[in-house]
């Protein structure tokens, strides 16, 4: 199985630790093509035009500013660097050691810098959206396409909590992706922000299994069982119920 994942804008920076180690990330192959794109977003970030090309504004200008030092910064595992709703939700620090061991096998994190992660990868914080085009590489949906194809290999399960902007990455062959609706006195809608939540969650519910999922099926059963057993709770703290539909091309996600 695996769990496809977005990083977050958002990302703690770690205070102390070695700096990247390119050969010591997943997918070792891809090291050339990971250092021309940090040095890449280095050179960008140095310029007087830094924020305009990173498209962000003053608020975040320490951040861009930040990424001129991407080589000698402090590198932390993947799971602790990336942050925000999703990650919260998965919460790889309180899973079992059994669920911790299948997320570091199961899920891959689609960065806008490195291309691919595992969890326990150590990255330094920066700051690079995917559509972003820098001088010298283009996009890095563009870049790293072809360069994902080469190393990744699907599983017969594929379980995509991807953002369309981040599954433009790499495609595999067969993938259920994880759609997310309320549905209010039988009408359906698509929830967008919100969605970052309910994918964390079913990321966490497929981790936590009994068994690793091998198909649709087996994915579907085990995220509603999990989500019979557990509050899913909104940001204002009311309980929403919660259910998992098995479409033919789509594991649905729908709270009422």
């Amino acid at each position: 199985m695996l769990i496809l994942l977005p990083p977050s804008e958002g990302k703690t920076g770690p205070r102390r630790g070695r700096p990247l180690e390119l050969a010591a990330l997943s997918w070792p192959e891809l090291a050339d093509d990971r250092r021309r794109m940090v040095d890449a977003l280095v050179s960008a970030s140095s310029g007087p035009d830094a924020l305009e090309i990173l498209k962000v504004g003053e608020s975040l200008a320490a951040e861009a500013r930040a990424n001129v030092g991407l080589w000698d910064a402090p590198a932390a595992p993947a799971r602790d660097v990336y942050t925000g709703v999703l990650y919260d939700a998965l919460d790889v620090a309180s899973l079992s050691p059994t669920g911790r061991r299948r997320a570091q096998a199961s899920v891959v994190i689609f960065s806008a810098l490195f291309g691919a992660l595992r969890l326990g990868d150590r990255v330094p914080a920066y700051r690079l959206s995917g559509d972003t085009a820098l001088p010298g590489v283009g996009t890095p949906a563009s870049y790293w396409r072809g360069r994902l194809d080469s190393v990744l290999e699907p599983e017969n399960l594929v379980v995509d909590c991807r953002s369309g902007l981040y599954a433009g990455f790499w495609t595999p062959r067969r993938a259920l992706p994880v759609r997310v609706f309320r549905e209010v006195a039988g009408r359906r809608t698509v929830v967008s922000h919100q969605a970052k939540h309910a994918r964390g969650l079913v990321a966490r519910a497929l981790c936590s299994a009994p068994r690793t999922p091998r198909t649709p099926a087996q994915a579907a059963a085990a995220a509603s069982a999990w989500f019979a057993e557990h509050e899913v709770l909104t940001a204002r703290g009311v309980r929403v119920r919660t259910r998992v539909e098995l479409t033919g091309d789509s594991l649905d996600v729908i709270t009422d």
